[in-house]
């Protein structure tokens, strides 16, 4: 690395104010900075510093994911060796998903950041760091037949319209992975849903072994097909179709714990999303108007991406609210509406996803109200302090 540091600081003055390449300072600082901590500091006003910086904030959220991603790229091995009836070892497995899921990694990250680079080219700032998470999660929330330029056109619209358009990283409102899904729901649904998405190489005309589907437990029970939604043994170690990073409960439990260590991750939000989507299938268990209404909630929780959107979504320190009693009413909030939609609407049977952006657009509303209550309550203590005088 010190040869590489050498190489950079000989070549750098190229690329500042006067130098033959200044145009390129953006594109220079992203890879200098992501290389190498930066050297630079605050040095007037008030700030509050932290040894962690953005990049390596991001970098600990990829670290996190890599026990879903890696199960994943198994996972979609393991579901087409189960497909066409053949035997096949763990590493045989994994590799066969490494290289159908490999791709949708650089098309995620070539497009969403290539969108990046040239707006921070166009404005002169610097190249903002949340992309690298962003472009990980993009491949774990979507089928593995998904096409890739489905996967481009996607992503550009999400960072260009979700992020770019909102003033870049900090300022977008919507979660950009969530975006990019949420846009190939509604522009391509033929894509991400159905029995044909989720294992790969799985057409109409695949020779598949008898009695085999693809479809994922949380379409069968849109469906009504509650006999085939499989074991809590199954749905919580992953063995099931699905998107890419969404299968495996304790994968993604690992994430969880990776996250609230180091202190990245809302335990908060976490935890009320989860209390929210048990006490809404509580209610629904007591109704009981329907079968869907008599899913138990650990089932529930386990069925489709809502572990995964609670732990890595809903969290996102950009969209979420910042309060702590505001993320107390965000991820409860999160959590009722994901159940909600899963169960009285079917045709959007992966209700997270709508929930998260639902509660994005809310969260800066609800940190407003908890901070004027926090202020009310505070010159109600002074005036009553002063009246005791």
């Amino acid at each position: 690395m010190k040869a590489v540091r050498k190489y950079l600081d000989k070549v750098k003055p190229q690329f500042q104010k006067g130098g033959r390449f200044e145009k390129f300072h953006s594109t220079f600082d992203a890879f200098e900075t992501f290389l190498f901590v930066p050297d630079t500091v605050t040095i007037k006003g008030s700030h509050i510093r932290d040894p962690l910086d953005m990049k390596r904030t991001m970098s600990v959220v990829i670290i996190a994911l890599m026990p879903a991603l890696l199960f994943g790229m198994w996972n979609v091995g393991y579901q087409y060796h189960l497909s066409v009836g053949s035997e096949a070892g763990i590493w045989e497995n994994f590799w066969f998903g490494f290289l159908k899921v490999l791709p949708i990694i650089i098309v995620s990250y070539v497009s969403g950041l290539g969108v990046e680079f040239i707006f921070a080219q166009y404005r002169g700032h610097e190249v903002n760091e949340g992309f690298l998470v962003s472009g990980m999660l993009i491949p774990m929330i979507v089928p593995v037949n998904i096409p890739l330029w489905m996967v481009a056109v996607a992503t550009i619209f999400a960072v260009t319209i979700g992020k770019e358009a909102f003033g870049g990283t900090g300022m977008n409102i919507f979660n950009p992975a969530l975006l990019t899904r949420a846009f190939l729901f509604f522009a391509y649904p033929a894509q991400i849903t159905g029995d044909l998405v989720w294992i790969s190489g799985l057409t109409e005309n695949a020779q598949v072994v008898d009695g085999f589907s693809g479809a994922t437990p949380l379409s069968n029970a849109a469906l009504g097909m509650f006999d085939k939604i499989p074991p809590l043994n199954d749905l919580f170690f992953g063995f099931i179709p699905g998107s890419i990073g969404e299968t495996s409960k304790l994968a993604i439990l690992i994430g969880a714990l990776i996250l609230l260590a180091t202190g990245i991750g809302s335990w908060r939000i976490m935890l009320s999303t989860l209390i929210g989507g048990i006490f809404m299938t509580l209610i629904f268990n007591a109704v009981g108007a329907n079968e869907y209404m008599k899913i138990d909630a650990l089932t529930q929780i386990m069925l489709g991406g809502f572990l995964f959107g609670a732990v890595f979504m809903a969290t996102d320190p950009v969209t979420a609210s910042q309060t702590n009693r505001g993320k107390w009413i965000y991820g409860f909030l999160t959590g009722i509406f994901a159940i909600m939609i899963r169960v009285f609407n079917p045709a959007y049977p992966e209700g997270m996803m709508l929930a998260i952006l639902l509660m994005n657009t809310f969260a800066p509303l609800i940190d407003y109200y908890v901070i004027e209550a926090n202020i009310k309550k505070r010159l109600k203590r002074v005036k009553l302090a002063v009246e005791n005088k």
